[in-house]
């Protein structure tokens, strides 16, 4: 065969292949879930080739709570293996102040279950992720099931539940009134992006700040617990992930952290390689348990 030709027919298949890889994932944009006042919330939806039961993770985006997009979806590769994604927005510390940011995750979930059917997935047993800012509203809404307060009635739908059947954690804050001791300067001083989000510091609003740390509110039935954590992170110290490890573990739930050695807050290899087979067993191994 002649050297050009070969060639050529390489070429093709090799387009062929990548649109066929990408019809296999649909992604629709900008649904929006909820509107206050004139704020529309709003979730991009990441489905793979067989929509019909797939399981759901949610993903929350990070930002200090006061940046950040739902386009940034940093798990959105789960299609790949047969998972439906939901990244979805909140209002930011800007806007509303604390509980608002959770009610509107809650809200989210909510909605999601509620138009299950639509889109195919299976929201039985959903699992809520987020990196940063958005780990911290992922262990909140994963140790917060049932709190009316809490709950919130965004987007309506008060008849479905937002209660999740996993966690992942990506170097996320947990418990406010430590960071108020070890790292004030992110949790007490004006501006600082604890501050924002409470509408004072930490060591003032004692109580809210207790409210808004998944940490104070573990119970003996929460869900599964996966962390991600590197040992060189200043923005959010890593005491913040062995605080709720350790509480996890002192009333006997399942609880993983894994400690990125050298590593700071975020980056790539917190989603490659090793990490991202550590997500899967994960996933794996408590969706079996819940079937």
């Amino acid at each position: 065969m002649h050297p050009h030709l070969i060639t050529f027919i390489t070429v093709i298949n090799f387009l062929l292949l990548n649109l066929c890889s990408a019809e296999t994932v649909k992604n629709i944009q900008d649904i929006e879930f909820a509107k206050i006042k004139d704020h529309s919330l709003k979730l991009d939806l990441y489905l793979p080739e067989k929509t019909e039961k797939s399981a759901l993770v949610v993903w929350i985006h990070g930002g200090g709570w006061q940046k950040g997009s739902k386009k940034d979806c940093k798990l959105d590769w789960l299609t790949e293996h047969g998972y439906s994604v939901a990244s979805i927005s909140y209002r930011l510390s800007q806007v509303a102040k604390f509980p608002a940011q959770l009610h509107d995750c809650k809200g989210a979930i909510r909605w999601l279950r509620a138009n299950s059917s639509k889109y195919g997935f299976e929201t039985n047993h959903i699992v809520v992720a987020g990196s940063s800012a958005g780990g911290h509203l992922a262990a909140l809404i994963g140790t917060t099931s049932g709190n009316e307060q809490l709950e919130g009635d965004v987007g309506g739908n008060l008849s479905q539940p937002s209660s999740v059947s996993a966690i992942i954690d990506y170097y996320g804050p947990t418990d406010f009134i430590l960071r108020s001791k070890t790292q004030p300067s992110r949790a007490n001083e004006v501006g600082s992006v604890v501050y924002n989000l409470l509408g004072g510091g930490a060591d003032k609003k004692v109580e809210l700040a207790k409210l808004a740390s998944a940490a104070h509110h573990v119970t003996n039935d929460d869900p599964p617990l996966l962390i991600f954590h590197g040992d060189e992170d200043k923005t959010v110290l890593i005491d913040q992930s062995e605080a709720i490890t350790k509480i996890y573990k002192s009333k006997g739930l399942s609880v993983q952290m894994n400690v990125l050695s050298g590593k700071k807050h975020g980056g790539a290899d917190f989603y490659q390689g090793e990490n991202r087979q550590r997500v899967l067993k994960f996933l794996d191994e408590v969706l079996k348990s819940k079937s």
